[in-house]
């Protein structure tokens, strides 16, 4: 389970973009660098951060806030809604939810039975793109959201050592295809899958230190 990770506003390069939008990424590392290098972790009722979400905006790329994790009934959704399957997604006969692309620096995870927390990172300060679907929300006041998940896939043989499941990574020719591709669920998550095999090979791993550790990710709702 992905339950938290970081943006960095020193990154240096941007590998879910094979062009880099110049604009989108000033107005990224702006937000970052008000972020002041805090973990994202998900939204609920205890923590009302917005993160950034990379999504598709009448055929523009756009950068949006969106609400981790989904709504229903005006209150975060009494079951884990942070992270989806592409197994089940890829079950699906039609098209599947709208789709956004999470940046980030890193993400965590946690090693059993040691319960040691691990950084993935791209190489030389590399942004990479986690895979999400998302979904309109509102909260008991009314007030509309982008909520998002991000989709896990079984973890690649580089790094299931560490864990059995990983974030699905973008592949920088694949981007636009996973905002825009009207076709079958199943089909674009083989795809995304496929695509994603050459980033998947830059990631690198390292042990998190003691302060970085996460809270326990079901104390957030």
């Amino acid at each position: 389970m992905c339950a938290s990770y970081g943006i960095d506003p020193r990154f240096d390069a941007v590998t879910f973009q094979e062009e880099p939008d110049e604009e989108l990424v000033a107005a990224l590392r702006t937000w970052a660098e008000r972020n002041a290098g805090e973990i994202l972790r998900p939204t609920g009722r205890n923590r009302r951060n917005l993160n950034p979400l990379i999504v598709d905006h009448e055929g523009t790329t756009a950068l949006e806030l969106g609400w981790w994790g989904f709504l229903e009934n005006g209150a975060p959704a009494g079951f884990a809604t942070i992270n989806t399957r592409s197994e089940r997604l890829a079950r699906s006969r039609g098209p599947l939810p709208a789709r956004a692309i999470v940046p980030v620096s890193y993400w965590r995870e946690m090693t059993k039975p040691s319960r040691v927390w691990h950084h993935f990172t791209a190489p030389e300060d590399g942004l990479l793109g986690l895979a999400a679907v998302t979904r309109p929300g509102r909260t008991a006041d009314g007030t509309a959201y982008t909520c998002y998940s991000i989709v896990m896939r079984p973890a690649a043989p580089q790094v299931a050592h560490i864990h059995d499941r990983m974030p699905l990574l973008i592949n920088p020719g694949f981007a636009e295809e996973w905002l825009r591709a009207p076709g079958a669920g199943g089909d674009l998550i083989d795809a995304a899958v496929a695509a994603a095999a050459p980033i998947n090979e830059m990631v690198r791993v390292a042990p998190a230190r003691v302060e970085e550790s996460p809270e326990d990710p079901a104390r957030l709702f």
